[in-house]
């Protein structure tokens, strides 16, 4: 007798086979960012919304009391082809803020720049929405005096000690995304000084994408996860940004800083630091200077390498943050020097042909040195990451006497939007009272209520004039500290949206970064755009940003074609013939090693005495020791015993500098595959070695280490295939003379000789 088959299960599957019909694209290859393919050029025929690809739905369409409505899910997205403010006022230019004149100041009265902005900085409740992701020190700042030829801040004066909160950060990736993705780091210091808060808010890239504004939202939106699917996390190697960033070319200096080693540094005690902009100093006789601000670590300016950064981002995503904690606890201070280029404020406010106004320009050392005016430590970690980390809020409008801004129109925006940032993510306007964000200069504003009101106001009278306080508060003069502005002379014009002809140009400098790269520098840039834009769905995409590339350097784009398999397009604009930068390079110099971590491998019956001579040679050179062996717990417990910090099953190559070996460990209790994926039990039974200390040895050599051995260890290189002849490769009969040797080789970062370029 025949199974008789359930009425409600055959009406299921044929449910679910209608559902698969629906949903099916008929794709061979999943993963496309849009229901239609992209066009290699811009499109420009209106058009309205594209349709969702057949894979996707919205939400049931109800009333805010639960009540279905009926409406299409189509009727609640987007409508039109033209695009609109908020209220559906149609626009004819999103790029350009309203201005006097093209090189004027940005107008408070421009509505689609206001409407633009605000909404984007409300858009994310309540992480912040860039650079959510962070970790902070607190410490203190010195000045040399140096300055005080060019700036009345107080801050800046010889000897005067004020006390810093400084925050870096990642900018695309949410507060639970990993610290070692390729993006822009920011690097944001808040000064106590004694004339009141002031603001250093830059990143470790010198230029930006945009050059004004207005652009911001959508620079970041082309960044974020792609929002359908909320991926890739963290990454610009999605269609999405280099959509952007191909079609905006004003763009592409600052992509090809961040494809470089820039993108991936190795520490945020081994990052430089930049203003971004150029900022106006006053002295005390009233003369003004245009400055741009520069951060120099004390270590040096050290990246990972992309394989490096990739493990890290798995084996350890909060690596940043626990190296910046780890250096700051073991007393490994960073340090870092403050210093201004100078540039004479004329009235075209250029230099060298560069426009000083333009954010994504740079002006290159050689032509305008960098002038040391003091020095940044940081020496505390903070107690609570929420009530200090995560709340402290930067503000590039947080100024003090003696430091004023220009007309940059990227710099104009952000004054506008920190505070209207501030106010949404911080729950009102109070925010400064937060103890993290208080000043320690006297606070006398008149401004009152609001929510987190948190001082208890006296007085009848927070009004001026008033004569019921008795007049307080009394205005200052310039005698007595008051802030106040520079009298700058405003150009006169028309109201435009447009940019000065001088912003036109997109290609030179980052030609210029590009030669001043070394052959091992320009490899990693190479490899750094073949893998993002592989990582992108559209041809065009690709296509577009290899066009991009000829305007830079035939070669550059002829090795990314390459690695993508297409054509090498030729340039549309002239090349130019820049002098090279050699400041811009990371190569070709010796750092300190304070705070580098150097792995001491031991089988735990090795020569214990070099390990703790190592040890103590490691530490004596201001470095970090990690003393790695079969297990956890303490060598040689009879003696001086030793503290075993990592086992072979816990420890990974990318979180040492260095590493080297006492002996040739056999292989662990623990060394099986199935309890190990990286216990391989051939590699085991080919070479008598824990298979994990052979992947430690290969993979840092792989990522140009430093490496060293003594006696029995020089045994273990052999068995890993280590040629014990190749660079930065230390061996010796004497464990203190191997680890000196790692520590000279260690100071150029890596074994870059290791590996021939091919560009």
């Amino acid at each position: 007798m025949s199974e008789k088959k359930n009425p409600l299960t055959a009406a299921a599957d044929k449910a679910v086979d209608a559902v698969r019909e629906a949903v099916d694209p008929g794709n061979e290859i999943p993963g496309a960012p849009s229901s239609r393919p992209a066009p290699v050029a811009e499109p420009t025929a209106p058009a309205g919304p594209l349709p969702p690809k057949a894979d996707q739905r919205g939400p049931d369409t109800y009333s805010p009391t639960g009540t279905p409505t009926g409406a299409p899910q189509q009727d609640v997205a987007q409508s039109g082809d033209r695009l609109t403010t908020a209220q559906g006022a149609r626009l004819h230019d999103t790029d350009h803020s309203l201005k006097a004149g093209p090189r004027g100041p940005v107008l408070l009265q421009d509505h689609h720049l206001r409407e633009k902005i605000t909404h984007f900085d409300h858009e994310r409740i309540p992480e912040r929405v860039v650079h959510a992701r962070g970790a902070a020190a607190h410490g203190v700042f010195v000045g040399y005096g140096a300055a005080e030829g060019i700036t009345r801040a107080a801050f800046l004066a010889k000897d005067v000690r004020t006390p810093v909160f400084v925050r870096f950060s990642t900018v695309l990736g949410s507060r639970g995304s990993a610290d070692t993705v390729r993006d822009t780091r920011g690097f944001a210091t808040k000064f106590y000084t004694s004339e009141g808060v002031f603001d250093l808010v830059g990143n470790n890239i010198p230029v930006f994408f945009i050059q004004d504004a207005i652009k911001f939202p959508d620079v970041i939106h082309a960044g974020k996860p792609h929002p359908d699917r909320e991926i890739p996390q963290a990454q610009s190697a999605h269609d999405t940004f280099w959509d952007f960033v191909t079609l905006h070319t004003e763009a592409t200096h600052h992509t090809l800083w961040n494809m470089s080693d820039r993108g991936i540094p190795r520490s945020y005690r081994m990052m430089e630091g930049f203003g971004v902009h150029t900022f106006r100093l006053v002295n005390a006789e009233g003369a003004t200077t245009l400055v741009k601000f520069h951060w120099k670590p004390k270590l040096g300016v050290h990246s990972l390498v992309w394989e490096e950064a990739q493990i890290t981002a798995g084996t350890d995503p909060d690596f940043h943050r626990r190296d910046l904690a780890d250096a700051i606890e073991s007393g490994a201070f960073p340090e870092w020097e403050l210093g201004v280029q100078t540039f004479p404020d004329t009235e075209e406010q250029m230099f060298e042909g560069i426009d000083l106004l333009d954010p994504t320009k740079i002006v290159p050392e050689e032509l305008a040195p960098v002038h040391p005016v003091g020095m940044l430590t940081l020496n505390a970690n903070p107690s609570n990451y929420f009530a200090e980390t995560e709340q402290v809020a930067f503000h590039v409008g947080h100024l003090v006497p003696g430091i004023d801004v220009t007309n940059d129109p990227l710099l104009q925006g952000r004054l506008f939007s920190y505070v209207d940032t501030q106010i949404t993510r911080l729950g009102g306007p109070n925010f400064g009272q937060l103890p993290i964000n208080r000043t320690h200069a006297p606070v006398n504003d008149m401004l009152r209520d609001g929510m987190h009101q948190t001082a208890v106001h006296s007085g009848v009278a927070p009004y001026r004039p008033n004569s019921l306080d008795g007049g307080c508060p009394f205005m200052a003069g310039a005698d007595t500290g008051a802030y106040i502005e520079v009298p700058a002379e405003v150009p006169a014009g028309r109201k435009v949206r447009d940019a000065a002809a001088s912003f036109d140009d997109h290609f030179s400098q980052p030609r210029l970064f590009w030669l001043s790269m070394t052959p091992t520098e320009r490899e990693h840039i190479i490899a750094a755009y073949t893998f993002e834009l592989g990582k992108c769905y559209e041809q065009a995409v690709k296509e577009r940003a290899l066009k991009v590339l000829a305007n830079i350097d035939g070669g550059l784009c002829a090795q990314v074609a390459t690695g993508l398999g297409l054509p090498v397009p030729e340039p549309e604009t002239a090349l130019t013939d820049p002098r090279p930068s050699p400041a811009l390079s990371q190569l070709g110099r010796r750092w300190p090693l304070d705070g580098r971590v150097v792995g001491i491998v031991t089988g735990g019956a090795d020569d214990l005495d070099g390990v703790r001579a190592v040890r103590a040679a490691v530490l004596d050179a201001g470095m970090v020791p990690l003393v790695i062996a079969p297990t956890g717990g303490t060598l040689d417990p009879d003696g001086e015993s030793v503290t075993v910090q990592r086992s072979f099953a816990a420890v990974r190559s990318t979180e040492l500098d260095a590493v080297v070996v006492a002996g040739a460990p056999a292989p662990a209790a623990d060394a099986l595959g199935a309890r190990d994926a990286k216990a391989d039990e051939e590699v085991a039974a080919a070479t008598d070695l824990d298979p994990r200390v052979a992947l430690l040895l290969t993979e840092a050599y792989r990522h140009g280490k430093a490496l060293g051995a003594w006696g029995g260890g020089t045994a273990a290189l052999r068995a890993a295939g280590i040629d014990l002849t190749a660079p930065a490769v230390a061996t010796g009969d004497g464990a203190v003379a191997v680890v000196e040797e790692v520590g000279l080789l260690l100071s150029e970062h890596r074994a870059w000789d290791r590996f021939a370029p091919a560009v």
